[in-house]
């Protein structure tokens, strides 16, 4: 399960990416409205904590955006403002749920396994073309002929999948398939890519692993 954390006070968004990375959670941090934005695609994440004091962007319009462009992945608001109408206003603009601060981190933890329990789970099969990625058994074919992926190759391969043909930065690579913080000076996500594009694109007539130079990469047609 992954989670996009929306929260512009660095401390909070350690405390908070720390305790859901040891609840064996993926999460993804995002500074600002503008950027949650951007990364919140639909399909990539599972639920949203977002804060409501956030610079560019706050939590109100950021979430209100989302449903209007049709993002329903769940929201959880993470906010000091406690009063009666900040919570009617946050769940009136389509927020699931709404935690005041200062808050336990094991209620949050609560709620946000309680919201996910409730959510309808992703589909376990992925298609691009005649890409087919079964997320549950862990398989991935192309016209039918199995691929044969290591554990990291048909990660990075859902990974890219799900993104829905957007193209996916090296640092969001980095801190999601391996978890780990992006090093300008490390190129094991390229490698990857090289091997993953050796078995998924190079035996067939149409690519579909394409490199946006600079900025990263895409699953998508050609």
């Amino acid at each position: 399960m992954k989670i996009l954390v929306v929260e512009d006070e660095k401390k909070t968004a350690a405390f908070l990416s720390k305790g859901l990375r040891e609840a064996k959670f993926r999460v993804q941090i995002a500074r600002d409205g503008e950027a949650a934005l951007t990364a919140a695609r639909p399909g990539e994440f599972d639920l949203l904590i977002v804060d409501i004091m956030l610079p560019e962007k706050d939590g109100w319009t950021l979430v209100r955006e989302l449903r209007e462009t049709g993002v329903g992945t769940p929201v959880i608001f993470l906010t000091a403002r406690d009063s009666v109408r900040d919570r009617v206003k946050g769940l009136e603009l389509g927020a699931d749920d709404y935690v005041v601060k200062p808050f336990a981190f094991s209620e949050l933890l609560a709620r946000v396994r309680s919201l996910l329990r409730r959510t309808p789970a992703k589909s376990d099969e992925i298609r691009i073309q005649d890409l087919e990625i079964d997320t549950r058994h862990h398989r991935a074919t192309r016209q039918g002929v199995a691929l044969n992926l290591t554990p990291k190759e048909f990660l990075l391969l859902t990974h890219l999948a799900r993104a829905g043909g957007e193209v996916v930065s090296r640092k969001e690579i980095a801190e999601n398939v391996w978890d780990i913080g992006f090093n300008t000076d490390t190129n094991v996500v390229d490698v990857v890519v090289r091997r993953l594009r050796a078995k998924v694109d190079d035996p067939f007539k149409k690519k579909l692993v394409h490199t946006i130079r600079g900025v990263g990469y895409a699953l998508k047609p050609s």
